[in-house]
């Protein structure tokens, strides 16, 4: 459930927005009572500030600010004009507090929901990037950034740890933080037609550790998004992947699972990898003008890579590395918004059902 609302104040634009989802495993459909126990809900509040020339005419300040029941995240971003061949060089301040439940979290009910195990990861960025277009191609781009990256790992009740429930180290380092300077590029490649789109981008990630007492990692992620249009019917197909090398810690690895991964399990509920391979297929049939719907295959594997990671939390948690997910939805257009329906199961035949209305018209 979604609702945003916009205020202009001058050249400034506030944002504000609301979010809500709902996430229910179905096996418990039958007993309202236990309905209610398994009844997961999350609620997102959203801020974001946008002020053009600040100090310059053409720079920007670009504020954002999500909190959620069990996470924050607030982005501080800002650019000032350059000509057009260099790009707009950017600061960039990021600050995310979350729980640690891909990598750490226990899978219950068939791997179809993760519980937590109080730990929450707190991530700061900073650090300086900048967008340079192909002067041959505006579908082309590349983002080059260089940035402090600074992870710290606390418990439920705010006092920093340095070891999971069961004694295994959560950094790299040993202690409760790992401070790393961080060098990335990302290239993008888009194209839209009448016929269908077409998305490619690459990410690369180089990190050494402050001091630099322990060996560098080299992180590489590629993803591929193809739809084609088939009369009304349009036909989306995706697939990712990526691997991570050297001396990287836990949380730096792959979790695989959950609704932006593969449906049907809980969030890292399929596997935790040294590499990873994920693939989304859906075809969506127009039924009338305002109801839609959908048919939808997820996969994942961690290219039997769970053994590579320190400390192998994935095995330790008993996650079966494959996974696929099977279902079908409904998306249903309103004059205040859409709601939409999602139903999925996974390989142990356990139902979940997603509910989410967004889009809301205030």
């Amino acid at each position: 459930m979604g609702a945003n609302k916009s205020i202009h104040t001058g050249r400034s634009k506030l944002d504000v927005g609301v979010d809500f989802t709902r996430k229910l495993c179905s096996s418990c459909m039958l007993s309202p009572r236990r309905l209610s126990s398994i009844l997961v809900s999350m609620a997102t509040g959203s801020l974001r500030l946008k002020h053009p020339g600040l100090f310059y005419f053409r720079d920007l300040l670009d504020m954002s600010w999500h909190k959620g029941l069990h996470d924050s995240d607030l982005l501080l971003t800002y650019r000032y004009h350059r000509p057009l061949h260099i790009g707009p060089p950017s600061l960039t301040i990021k600050h995310s507090v979350s729980p640690e439940v891909g990598i750490h979290g226990i899978p219950m009910n068939k791997f179809s929901h993760s519980l937590s195990r109080g730990v929450r990861l707190s991530k700061l960025s900073i650090g300086f990037d900048y967008i340079a277009p192909s002067e041959s191609d505006s579908s082309k781009a590349k983002a080059t950034g260089v940035y402090f990256k600074r992870f710290h790992f606390k418990h439920d009740g705010g006092r920093s740890i340095s070891t999971d429930q069961d004694g295994f180290q959560l950094t790299r380092s040993g202690g409760p933080s790992d401070n790393i300077i961080v060098i990335s590029q990302e290239s993008r490649y888009e194209d839209e037609s009448d016929h269908g789109f077409t998305n490619f981008s690459v990410q690369m990630e180089l990190g050494t550790p402050i001091p630099p007492i322990l060996l560098s990692y080299y992180r590489f992620e590629v993803s591929a998004a193809r739809g084609i249009k088939l009369g009304p019917t349009i036909f989306f197909s995706r697939m990712s992947g990526g691997t991570v090398m050297g001396s990287f810690a836990p949380y730096q690895a792959f979790a695989i699972g959950g609704p932006s991964s593969v449906r049907g399990y809980g969030e890292g509920a399929v596997g935790v990898g040294q590499s990873c391979l994920v693939s989304t297929s859906e075809l969506s049939i127009p039924l009338n003008k305002k109801l839609t719907g959908v048919i939808f295959l997820d996969c994942g594997s961690d290219l039997w890579s769970s053994y590579k990671v320190p400390d192998n939390p994935g095995e330790r948690r008993g996650k079966p590395g494959i996974g696929f997910g099977i279902g079908g939805g409904i998306r249903f257009k309103t004059p205040l918004a859409q709601i939409q329906v999602d139903y999925a199961i996974n390989a142990f035949q356990q139902g979940t059902t997603y509910f989410g209305i967004s889009d809301l018209i205030l």
